[in-house]
């Protein structure tokens, strides 16, 4: 009985040595080399030989599996030697077995050794190996690498070999890839699933994420809403017009609008005007940032930073201006829309007692179709307008006065009011199809 319990305690050593490889291997496979190096540089015992061995991974799986090998031929040898020989006698003290009990033994002690062998061996190491996998290599780094050096002749060996037969296949050593987008996403939304993120913290991560495929076309403020202030205008329409419209900053210009004198900051003229010191609009004009409107918003970031304005003029490739946009604009591309001091302004359309519809002619034709289901607009394809108001020009073919209007698709649009030479309220109403 005795010779047995010694039996059986060499055999479990042998299935501890196994899982003891197997905890070794799957650490070290599944530790994050950025999270060794900082651990490394902290200087934790272990960490350095772990990140060296992650980094050199032929070698240090090399040894493992002749490890494990060499285990498993042990355990098995053994157990069939020795074991089965106790469980055939024991199973012979059974008449009816007693001419199948070699048999009947070497079944059962293989299958008890294979059974703890995936349990001890394999499956509950390796779990213990995935939790929290960095530790667990710094604990075993120190031996595998001891080991490695005593298995040295036979690791060369195998890894030259490996590397042959892999010169045979043409498989090349591919270079580690960088962590991808789509990977960051992923472990962004895993991270908020398991509360280690707030979701409104995995928002805002995607969003700088995606700066740089988003040009500053997709957020600037477009120039047929911009509010430009003319330099030869009396100061007190200008102060009317900033006072109506409620921004922070102005484009300034002299005869034409892309003429840009430059940029007026309210703030600038207000707190001037608190002290008693006007002056005139002119005097409080600050040189304009301009930004390509190919840039993209990371771009558009790194201009605010170098130059510490917060608002730019976008221009096309003939220095026209396009639009304007703000650090705020880049703020609300990063953590959602913020709310504006002028949040409570008009809607862009409202629904009349009759039915109608009063629709501001900035309203974008995307907008415009989504909110009344309309097709492709005539002409839009080919670049001519990007606003309700662009399409009733096109339309109407000159610069209309209040009150025309003409039929498109069922919809009858009317021209309400303009601002100077842009259309600032266009009537729609639904006309019965002809019978």
């Amino acid at each position: 009985m005795t010779t047995v319990l010694i039996e059986a305690a060499i055999i479990c050593c042998l299935l501890l040595a196994n899982g003891i490889f197997a905890m070794a291997e799957i650490s070290l496979v599944s530790a994050r080399k950025g999270r060794l190096k900082k651990l490394a540089a902290d200087g934790l015992p272990g960490a350095a030989s772990a990140l060296a061995l992650a980094q050199d991974p032929t070698r240090f799986l090399s040894t493992v599996q002749i490890g494990i090998t060499l285990v498993g031929i042990f355990a098995g040898a053994y157990g069939g030697a020795t074991l089965s020989d106790s469980a055939a006698r024991l199973v012979a003290t059974v008449p009816l077995l007693e001419p199948y009990s070699r048999a009947i033994g070497l079944v059962l002690v293989v299958g008890a050794i294979t059974y703890a062998s995936l349990v001890i061996g394999e499956l509950v190491p390796k779990r213990i190996g995935l939790s929290n996998p960095e530790r667990k290599a710094m604990l075993v780094a120190a031996p595998m690498a001891a080991l490695s050096r005593l298995a040295a002749p036979a690791v060369w060996l195998l890894t030259a070999s490996s590397d042959l037969v892999m010169k045979l296949l043409r498989l090349g050593k591919e270079p580690e890839a960088p962590p991808s987008e789509e990977e960051v996403s992923q472990l962004l939304e895993q991270g908020a699933a398991a509360g280690v993120f707030h979701h409104s913290e995995r928002g805002m991560v995607e969003g700088v994420l995606r700066l740089d495929a988003r040009p500053v076309t997709d957020i600037m403020t477009r120039r047929n809403r911009l509010v430009f202030l003319n330099a030869a205008d009396p100061d007190e329409i200008n102060w009317r017009k900033m006072v109506k419209n409620g921004h922070s900053h102005f484009p300034v210009y002299e005869g034409t609008r892309d003429h840009i004198l430059g940029m007026v900051a309210v703030k600038a003229l207000w707190a001037n005007a608190a002290i008693g010191v006007p002056g005139h609009l002119r005097d409080h004009v600050t040189k304009p940032l301009f930004i390509p409107r190919s840039a993209n918003l990371v771009q558009v970031l790194e201009t605010f930073k170098a130059t510490g304005k917060h608002t730019a003029l976008v221009t096309d490739e003939y220095g026209s201006i396009q639009g304007m946009v703000t650090l705020i604009d880049v703020m609300e591309a990063i953590v959602g829309d913020l709310p504006a001091a002028d949040a409570g302004s008009a809607p862009d359309a409202v629904q009349r007692d009759d039915g109608s519809w009063l629709v501001d002619g900035a309203m974008e034709t995307a907008e415009l179709r989504r909110r009344f289901g309309f097709g492709p607009l005539p002409g839009e394809g080919a670049g001519g307008f990007e606003t309700l108001g662009g399409f009733v020009l096109a339309r109407l073919g000159h610069i209309p006065k209040p009150g025309e209007s003409f039929v498109w698709n069922e919809w009858r649009f009317e021209v309400v009011d303009l601002d100077r030479n842009r259309i600032d309220k266009v009537l729609l109403q639904r006309r019965p199809p002809a019978p």
